[in-house]
């Protein structure tokens, strides 16, 4: 059997190249434990952490932030998440439309269900969201545009506790922000998150935004098929 020649001096560059390895797993090791991002991330609870009954069947709209007539003959169901691209574009291309075509002319009423899929801090300003309707259902509003567009990165953790507080002092008036602040903080409303997140999946959401007509889920999200579909509703009653 070879014996190794620890004196040799072919063996040193080994020694070396092995410290080199040995010290930089341990750099990268403490590099991600100190990465911000993943402290964030840490900080956030996922849906299997989320603990409490729920019932996934129902469209429940009572529960949910609504604008329009009340009274209005057809009911618009809107699933989406605060850090979906398509979502804010969405918003920014035909939001407007909706609203001068159907929601002020008293012809439909829309009702908003968190689809927050994409990371933790969808979950998150899922929560911040559900924490203002609970307080004044017209500020949600008011933080449904301003978010989308305020909207990080989708690839990035944006929508952190720190920055939604900030986002709602600063930009989000006529609402108890110190009340909001304790509701946010404590997690209340995560798990009406959870439900509306299992409620979409029930119905067989799968993405976002996706739109329900009168509890009927339309087979893609373009205007022009939420508008006819509404006109279609509409002919019937």
């Amino acid at each position: 059997m070879n014996k190794i020649n620890f004196r040799s001096k072919s063996f040193y560059p080994i020694i070396a190249v092995l410290a080199i390895i040995v010290i930089s797993l341990g750099l990268i090791v403490v590099y991600n434990s100190n990465s911000p991002e993943i402290s964030a991330l840490e900080k956030m609870p996922n849906y299997t952490e989320i603990k409490g009954k729920y019932n996934a069947e129902g469209l429940k709209y009572e529960k949910q932030p609504r604008m329009g007539n009340a009274n209005a003959k057809v009911k618009i169901i809107e699933f989406a998440d605060f850090k979906c691209p398509a979502c804010k574009k969405w918003k920014e291309a035909n939001w407007d439309s909706l609203k001068k075509e159907f929601l002020d002319t008293g012809k439909a009423e829309i009702y908003f269900i968190n689809y927050a899929f994409i990371d933790r801090d969808s979950i998150l300003a899922a929560s911040a969201g559900e924490a203002i309707a609970k307080q004044n259902n017209e500020k949600f509003w008011e933080y449904y545009e301003k978010l989308y567009d305020h909207q990080g990165d989708e690839t990035e953790i944006w929508a952190t506790q720190g920055f939604l507080l900030d986002f709602v002092k600063n930009n989000i008036d006529g609402i108890d922000y110190k009340l909001f602040e304790d509701d946010f903080k404590g997690h209340k409303y995560m798990l009406d998150v959870k439900e509306d997140y299992k409620t979409a999946g029930h119905y067989g959401i799968n993405g976002t935004p996706q739109f329900m007509v009168d509890g009927k889920l339309l087979p893609d999200s373009s205007y022009h098929s939420l508008a006819s579909a509404i006109e279609y509703q509409l002919s019937f009653k």
